[in-house]
């Protein structure tokens, strides 16, 4: 026989959890017919996108290039729908004060415009997947970097997240980002701008920033930061959002295992930098950061 607290415990306990004075920043109020965001559901929508920018890799296995426009339409239009009621999700997460049927129909807006990218997203993937192969010795194939290699999952759920954010969705491209974070290991906030041909080595503890701009043919190795310095505080004492303040790296960067980037700097076309170095000012184009011996 299952124990259970006694009904006086249960009900001076249920009764502080929710009387605490903590509670106003942790409890979201549900209003009548506004969504709140599924993970199980952004789950299938990263799984559809796979499927449909690497075809044959993920989803069905037996597909064939002359009737590939069949199934990529049957999942264009499952993630237009999907997407459509996760972006309803996140706007009712917005300070704006929209009716239901508005922020619906803003939802079709957008989720036809990502839809609409994805010819985009996946020529820059491909760039990705090459940079990938082209930059390790051991990929045999490019079947392998697409199944295998973490960079090319987290950066495809950090390209459909950032067509989102530019977007003005609230939560739910953050919530792809750290789905990935969750699966890779890489956490790369959706905000960052990121070129083409960009590759991140094992890719084990990378972290970006949310206003990283980072330029093409760009390489990271795992524990790369590329964050923050400091976070300037308002006359209340409260953090400034919203300005610049994570590194821009130009083309044809390296950055080594375990370096850390920090402030709004610039580092220049072609700079490579050491590993286990602290970086906190601007470098040359065709600098090499490294350590003194």
């Amino acid at each position: 026989m299952a124990l259970r607290l006694a009904d006086q415990k249960l009900a001076e306990l249920a009764g502080k959890l929710s009387s605490n004075c903590a509670i106003w920043k942790l409890y979201h109020e549900h209003r009548e017919g506004r969504p709140l965001p599924s993970s199980k559901v952004l789950g299938e929508i990263i799984d559809i996108t796979r499927a449909i920018v690497f075809p044959g890799y993920f989803g069905k296995s037996n597909v064939l290039i002359h009737s590939l426009k069949y199934p990529i339409g049957a999942g264009l239009q499952q993630l237009y729908e999907l997407l459509v009621d996760q972006i309803l999700a996140g706007l009712c997460f917005s300070e704006e004060e929209l009716d239901i049927c508005s922020m619906r129909r803003r939802a079709g807006e957008i989720a036809t415009g990502v839809i609409e990218k994805l010819p985009e997203l996946q020529t820059i993937l491909a760039t990705d997947v090459e940079a990938a192969y082209n930059g390790d010795p051991a990929a045999e194939n490019y079947g392998e970097i697409i199944s295998c290699y973490p960079c090319i999952r987290a950066m495809t759920n950090y390209r459909l997240a950032h067509e989102l954010f530019v977007q003005g969705v609230p939560l739910i491209p953050r919530i792809l980002t750290e789905m990935a974070h969750s699966e890779t290991g890489i956490d790369i906030h959706p905000g960052a701008t990121i070129g083409h041909h960009f590759t991140i080595d094992h890719g084990t503890g990378v972290v970006i920033g949310a206003t990283c701009i980072i330029g093409n043919n760009v390489k990271l190795y795992q524990g790369v930061t590329l964050g923050a310095k400091s976070f300037p505080l308002d006359e209340e004492g409260n953090p400034i959002k919203g300005i610049p303040r994570h590194p821009i790296l130009e083309d044809d960067v390296i950055v080594y295992s375990n370096a850390t980037v920090l402030g709004r700097i610039t580092i220049g076309k072609g700079t490579v930098i050491g590993g286990n170095i602290w970086v906190t000012e601007s470098t040359k184009p065709g600098d090499m950061i490294v350590q003194k011996k």
